[in-house]
């Protein structure tokens, strides 16, 4: 029997769809993983910002964690938002169990400037969360409140990406450059190189859920049994395509268009 790439996403909702587990199970559908999820939060948000949210109780997620691992292999998995320390804890305690490449998505704030996770928990994220991690996958603000300095350009994400890995433990960081001026440039270093990946800026402000596709997408490829600067190529393919598409819905921040990469392979 053919086994099939099982991925985990451990994350919060949006209820319109177009980030966190919602936007996670979207993109492992597209790229033919099996995707599960772990829900941490359930958050009420839409695309104009968080309207409220709700914690689920610590025993409720060990026991979505402990549903998951002890009946189905998980090939790949990825965090989005871990609002407090206790669910980061038990997640941690968690992870050799699962036993399979980590994809951190650093989620402290959403598109629309609102928090999303406490202080404390930031970090304990920086602490003992990234050494634990094959990838991290920060924008730019989070970088710089993982690293403490100021990000201005392209040699300040080089080494950002570099001291997080080499100062926090990472074994690999993705720094992403949306919010600089000019093409999108994102960097990987991944404790040995530095790796470059580039498109054209698309004028959009359609972004809801980018740095959940993007992060969701790098899990599936890994999940598939790509080496990780391959997953992020081919990732960095797949949401650019997802903006290039994404949809005017609601009167905020629109989402990404996860089966884009499909209506573009047909066009080819």
């Amino acid at each position: 029997m053919t086994q099939v790439p099982s991925v985990l996403t451990i994350a919060g909702t949006d209820p319109s769809g177009g980030a966190g587990i919602q936007a996670d199970l979207k993109t492992f559908q597209e790229l033919k993983s099996y995707g599960m999820s772990v829900i941490t939060t359930v958050v009420a948000q839409n695309t104009t910002g968080v309207q409220d949210v709700h914690h689920l109780p610590i025993q409720m997620i060990e026991q979505q964690l402990e549903s998951v691992i002890t009946d189905i292999p998980v090939h790949a998995f990825k965090t989005g938002m871990i609002a407090h320390i206790d669910m980061m804890k038990v997640i941690a305690e968690k992870i050799p169990k699962l036993d399979a490449p980590y994809v951190m998505d650093p989620v402290m704030v959403a598109t629309s400037g609102d928090p999303l996770i406490e202080e404390k928990a930031r970090l304990y994220l920086r602490e003992k969360l990234l050494p634990l991690t094959t990838l991290v996958t920060p924008n730019i603000p989070e970088a710089e409140y993982i690293t403490g300095d100021k990000i201005d350009t392209t040699d300040d994400m080089k080494q950002a990406a570099e001291q997080i890995v080499v100062n926090f433990g990472a074994n690999g960081a993705l720094i992403k450059g949306g919010h600089l001026k000019g093409d999108a440039v994102d960097f990987l270093y991944d404790g040995t190189s530095m790796h470059t990946f580039s498109s054209k800026r698309i004028d959009t402000t359609n972004t809801h859920g980018t740095g959940c596709t993007y992060s969701a997408a790098i899990t599936a490829y890994l999940s598939q049994g790509l080496p990780l600067q391959k997953a992020v190529e081919k990732a960095k393919h797949f949401v650019t395509a997802a903006i290039k598409h994404s949809f005017s819905i609601g009167s905020g921040n629109g989402p990404t268009n996860h089966w884009a990469s499909r209506e573009e392979r047909v066009k080819r």
